[in-house]
């Protein structure tokens, strides 16, 4: 069967292997479409944090079954399925307080262990959902809207109050919506504007804002002077994630869902005054993945997925969705 290895920073490799073999507990699955996210991206770019290679990328996967065994959920052969492709361990603290999302020893699929850039794979038959009902393109971005679905869970946020989300890439427009299905007010903040006009004519934002010193401003002429009672970030930039708190009203939480490798700095005085609630946010749950299987038909899934070729043409196009000047807010790589 064929497959694609990151064998470096910089290099793809089309390669031929043999199919795996289904082991007691597990599926074979065919795989029919791949998403690129950030994590994909940052490998291929070197600078991806708990990597190494070679390394078969993707874990935003569609795929069907070609042999599993019975099971509670009642998958059977033929079925569509997606992937939660976190591999938790079960025993240590962060899963026997059911948070799977962050155990101790997570294996990632594409990150930590190999994932679905290639045309059959074996998982652990716990870790699929059902997606009959989904077409294969909804099937690919559920990994990434279950990201967005988690931050507003853990944020617990409330029917009209305002909600800004700094980013107007893939995590941050599923953010934005997810908040949106839930009620909020919601503000999006991005230096580009074509991000910015997409997260407002495609997702229906109420308000849009240009990253920069008069972000404050405009933001507080929005809510009255109130600023906003929760900001995410989904950038994963140092100066947006130094700049979120002052978004941010008294008594407000701010949720990290982009990851920065540098360090933050915060005026503790200026935090402190706002009893500011900081949460980090990573990764999602089974409840999570189902949540958004339940309201995918509210999301834009054709205007999110920008780009698609087929896995013989990924190499020749993957430097292109480095490059936001092309457009790319979604791209996927389809084995059907």
């Amino acid at each position: 069967m064929k497959y694609i290895v990151c064998e470096k920073p910089g290099e793809f490799i089309l390669k031929e292997k043999e199919a795996p073999i289904r082991q007691a507990g597990e599926a074979l699955l065919k795989i029919t479409k791949v998403g690129i996210c950030g994590t994909d991206l940052h490998a291929y770019g070197g600078n991806q944090a708990f990597f190494t290679y070679p390394r078969i990328l993707g874990h935003e996967l569609a795929s069907e079954v070609l042999e599993i065994d019975d099971n509670e959920k009642g998958i059977k052969v033929g079925d569509k399925v997606v992937i939660m492709p976190y591999i938790s361990c079960g025993k240590c603290i962060s899963c026997r307080n059911e948070k799977t999302n962050c155990c101790n020893n997570i294996k990632v699929l594409g990150v930590h262990t190999d994932g679905g850039m290639q045309e059959q794979i074996t998982v652990p038959s716990n870790i699929l959902l059902p997606a009959n009902n989904l077409s294969y393109n909804e099937m690919a971005i559920v990994e990434p809207l279950a990201i967005g679905a988690h931050a507003v869970r853990r944020a617990a946020i409330k029917k009209n109050e305002f909600v800004a989300v700094v980013g107007c890439g893939p995590i941050g427009i599923g953010i934005m919506k997810l908040a949106q299905i839930a009620g909020t007010k919601v503000i999006a903040i991005d230096m580009n504007k074509q991000r910015l006009t997409y997260a407002k004519e495609k997702i229906g934002v109420d308000y849009i804002v240009k990253a920069g010193d008069n972000a404050i401003n405009a933001i507080s002429k929005i809510t009255n002077g109130d600023l906003c009672t929760a900001v995410f970030d989904a950038s994963g930039n140092k100066f947006a994630l130094e700049a979120c708190p002052n978004y941010m009203s008294h008594g407000g939480r701010f949720i990290l869902v982009g990851l920065s490798k540098d360090d933050l700095t915060y005026n503790h005085p200026a935090v402190h005054a706002k009893e500011m609630t900081l949460m980090c946010s990573r990764n999602a749950t089974t409840e999570d993945f189902e949540h958004v299987i339940s309201v995918l038909n509210q999301f834009p899934t054709d205007s999110f997925i920008t780009h698609s070729v087929p896995y013989t043409d990924m190499i020749t196009h993957f430097d292109s969705w480095l490059n936001p000047a092309t457009g790319v807010i979604k791209a996927t790589v389809s084995f059907n």
